[in-house]
């Protein structure tokens, strides 16, 4: 009988974000796996998660490298999964936990994927997660769409973000903390430098909020993203 692996949106960073169902699954969890560089062992999705963690609970953590060299890369992966699936095996209950939500930018996606080959007998169970543009938009008041608007979803280190900016009615921007000054020119040729929000570190420690771009940093934090509205809809939220 294999155990079931669990991959666990952790949230944006707070850890009363966390769902429900997260909690419970963590409860079940005889073994979490937390991702982190394999430059160090750190682990944020470990720290937000911790304190819904079983005191017997064991924690392995499994190194990701940051690296664009594929055949570096698929190693990781393919370790990281015959690790995953020999707990599996075993029959113990795993979860492997993720920044957001697991199937938006995270290293989830690389683990199931290698892990369905690896060992496609075993169970897999994914908890959604808030991710950090929901908590930005709740945190900030911004309606990220509405009626019949779309919703962009942008990555900040890929091409043509202007082109998509200006036939998007609504954006997020992830990974801003690349390319900052590039994505910020992208944005301001779009028109849309007035109805921006960036946001850095939310519900973390050196916490960002700022409604004009210019009071952004030049070099920001790597848990960074943008809010790009149509129109100013955003509302103070104190009113």
């Amino acid at each position: 009988m294999y155990g079931t692996l669990y991959g666990i949106g952790v949230g944006p960073g707070d850890p009363d974000l966390l769902t429900i169902k997260a909690v419970k699954a963590l409860a079940r969890t005889d073994v979490v796996f937390a991702a982190s560089s394999t430059k160090n062992d750190y682990s944020v999705s470990l720290s937000i998660a911790a304190p819904h963690l079983r005191d017997d609970v064991q924690i392995i953590r499994l190194g990701f490298p940051m690296s664009r060299d594929g055949s570096v890369l698929r190693a990781a992966w393919d370790e990281n999964a015959r690790t995953v699936a020999g707990h599996l095996a075993a029959g113990r209950q795993c979860a492997f936990l993720t920044l957001g939500d697991p199937l938006i930018y995270s290293t989830f996606g690389y683990l199931l994927r290698t892990l369905r080959t690896v060992c496609p007998q075993a169970p897999v169970e994914i908890v959604p997660g808030i991710t950090s543009y929901q908590a930005s938009a709740a945190r900030t008041a911004t309606i990220l769409c509405e009626s019949g608007e779309n919703l962009l979803l942008l990555s900040g280190v890929g091409d043509g973000l202007e082109q998509a900016l200006s036939y998007a009615d609504n954006a997020v921007i992830l990974k801003t903390y690349k390319n900052f000054a590039a994505i910020r020119k992208a944005v301001t040729a779009a028109g849309k430098e007035n109805q921006s929000t960036f946001v850095s570190r939310l519900g973390m420690d050196g916490e960002i909020v700022a409604e004009s771009l210019q009071d952004a940093p030049e070099k920001p934090h790597y848990f960074s993203l943008m809010l790009v509205t149509g129109d100013k809809k955003r509302k103070n939220a104190d009113s």
